[in-house]
């Protein structure tokens, strides 16, 4: 059964739990946060840290680390978890975006890169072509970079998906199934689905074995705990290495759009999932209330690599600097 969840008498919101609030950085980490802020408005380069109104924004901009979006500031679905704009016919990539990020990647002195996307339905290909001109620069740019591509399903074509990853510089490919089967319809745009998804992830791993492949789940949507543990044994049978599962938050005032949270998950729950994940075979997880697809994103792959858990590597907190682009 779902985790019961404390309501607010004066609403049928259930209550911010503690364990959802978090600090403002002051200090160092105020200055940290400056600086990469600097950083982005420097490269005009459009971030999901402010886009999607993520709750790690200020948490990652202390450390040096930032979430950029490729191929635009708009996307061609309209998911309700999700307050990045959606258009229909959004502008044509920036041919200049490519170098625009690579310029960035290396100002910042980064070792560790996580591009991520928006969906181009308009496009012909989905916009791989662009997204692999992203990570081409910046491996021309900064040669023996760690890249994670954060990928969109591409409508769902597994030729794109050739073009796309066919000897690309890539160490994980990420795309993710975002909420278990039973809810997709009410959460995801209609042109998505876990099983195409699904399918994606199968034939990356497929087409690259090499590459490490890589998903996520929100909770809190109105799913039960049963069903997060079944989506998690569908995706390690697609032979997916590193998992994430986190807290939905609603991005906005719950409306026609945005879905309303069902639940707060406590965080023992998570540990237990992430519990759950490892005996199925994940390389690595990081499972947390806090915790979204980029999370620390370079410590998850040192884990997977090395068999380090996630949380001692966290502890250390010395991982590599890290910018989720995307």
């Amino acid at each position: 059964m779902p985790t019961a969840t404390p309501r607010d008498s004066k609403t049928t919101r259930p209550r911010l739990p503690e364990w959802l609030r978090s600090n403002l950085p002051s200090g160092n980490a105020l200055a940290v946060y400056n600086r990469t802020n600097s950083a982005v408005e420097t490269g005009a380069l459009h971030t999901v840290c402010e886009e999607a109104r993520c709750p790690n924004i200020h948490d990652c901009w202390s450390r040096g680390t930032a979430t950029f979006m490729v191929a635009g500031k708009s996307c061609t679905r309209g998911c309700r978890f999700c307050s990045v704009e959606t258009l229909k016919s959004p502008p044509p990539p920036e041919a200049e975006e490519p170098e625009r990020l690579a310029d960035a990647v290396e100002r910042m002195g980064l070792k560790y890169v996580v591009i991520t996307v928006v969906d181009r339905d308009d496009l012909s290909d989905g916009g791989a072509g662009h997204y692999r001109a992203c990570i081409d620069a910046v491996e021309r740019r900064v040669p023996g970079i760690g890249i994670e591509l954060l990928g969109s399903d591409l409508r769902g074509d597994l030729e794109a998906l050739r073009t796309l990853l066919e000897g690309i510089p890539l160490s994980v490919f990420a795309h993710n199934v975002e909420c278990v089967p039973r809810i997709e319809k009410q959460v995801r745009d209609p042109r998505a689905s876990f099983d195409q998804s699904l399918a994606i992830l199968r034939e990356s791993k497929r087409l690259r074995p090499d590459l490490l492949t890589k998903s996520s789940l929100m909770v809190g949507l109105g799913e039960t705990d049963e069903e997060i543990t079944e989506a998690m044994r569908l995706l390690r049978g697609a032979d997916v290495d590193l998992l994430t599962l986190g807290q939905y938050l609603t991005p906005g005032r719950p409306n026609e759009r945005f879905l309303p949270v069902d639940r707060y998950v406590p965080p023992t729950t998570f540990d237990g999932w992430a519990d759950e994940a490892r005996a199925m075979g994940f390389k690595a997880v990081a499972s947390g209330p806090m915790v979204r697809s980029s999370f620390r994103a370079g410590v998850l792959v040192e884990a997977a690599r090395s068999g380090r858990p996630v949380e001692e590597l966290l502890a250390i907190d010395n991982e590599p600097k890290v910018v989720t682009l995307g």
